[in-house]
């Protein structure tokens, strides 16, 4: 049964779930969005990835600066919504917008609730090294990611980068939306409280983090690398110039931390050491570790900041 909606996203993590519910056929009666930001070296205003995929398919799309404004909350209830569905929108919503649609706002969130409630659970997740990871549908209250759970997918993360992880859950969080909301207007789901154990917050990325110390293990350092690929990415100096690491695997080797002990660009860490597979230069494209030797020498003794 369509049902009338409101889609609340920004970034291109929520684009298929838009596009699976208009899919579906759903009646998306606006879809709202954070408001464009200044990009490039023009500084030039752009819409989100959400906000451009709803103007191609010609919905209504509203960029609020904030929804605690009561002209804001009227203009959300007067839309006479079903539910609302929330995915990386990066606002919080007021209770006067939690209780406007008949059923109920439902967020889907990038991580196994309770654990890494907040801004950047999936990069958190890789960054500490967790070996799955998942997708949720939440009905929403008015805590950060605390209300109950209508159904959730698991996923093995492996040495997937965030990225590609993000891709991912992404992918399967527009079928368990779908599927979720389906059942929820039959009748035939269950919420299930959180539990108060294994509470853990995704804060937001600091650029500061992403600086390598190499007197971490390779095993610590080879997390952060993936959790921040592709942004910021994690970086080191070498030569005097900011270096970001993309992509890299730990392997046996030993010599002061941060120093090239191996013709491959292979690092030596605080235990460990880790082999550089994909970098990227200032002002350049990611590349091979090879590519990058033959044009910025790295030879064994060098040492990284």
């Amino acid at each position: 049964m369509a049902l009338r909606l409101a889609f609340l996203g920004t970034p291109d993590f929520a684009v298929p779930t838009l596009a699976e519910l208009i899919a579906q056929g759903h009646d998306i009666a606006c879809v709202y969005s954070q408001p464009p930001r200044p990009k490039g070296r023009g500084m030039s205003l752009e819409p989100g990835p959400v906000h451009r995929f709803a103007l191609e398919a010609k919905l209504p799309v509203r960029t609020p600066l904030s929804l605690k404004d009561p002209q804001q909350q009227n203009l959300f209830a007067e839309l006479e919504l079903d539910a609302a569905v929330v995915v990386a929108y990066g606002l919080l919503l007021p209770k006067p917008i939690l209780e406007a649609p008949r059923l109920g706002c439902f967020n889907l969130h990038g991580s196994l609730l309770p654990r890494w409630r907040g801004a950047a659970p999936v990069q958190r997740a890789v960054m500490a090294g967790d070996s799955e990871t998942g997708v949720m549908v939440m009905h929403m209250d008015e805590g950060l990611d605390t209300g109950p759970v209508l159904m959730a997918e698991r996923v093995a993360i492996g040495r997937k980068t965030s990225g590609e992880l993000a891709q991912e859950l992404s992918r399967l969080g527009a079928d368990l939306m779908v599927r979720a909301l389906a059942a929820l207007e039959r009748g035939q789901i269950a919420e299930q409280s959180q539990s108060d154990v294994g509470v853990t917050y995704a804060k937001k990325i600091s650029k500061e983090e992403a600086h390598i110390d190499w007197t971490q293990s390779a095993v610590e350092i080879d997390c952060l690398i993936r959790g921040l690929a592709p942004w910021p990415g994690a970086y080191t100096e070498a030569k005097g110039e900011r270096l970001k690491i993309l992509y890299a695997e730990p392997t046996p080797g030993a010599g002061l931390p941060g120093q090239v002990i191996g013709g491959d660009l292979t690092i030596a860490c605080g235990q460990g050491a880790l082999k550089l597979k994909t970098v990227q230069r200032a002002g350049s494209r990611a590349m091979e570790a090879g590519d990058l030797l033959k044009g910025f020498p790295l030879p064994v003794g060098t040492q990284l900041s």
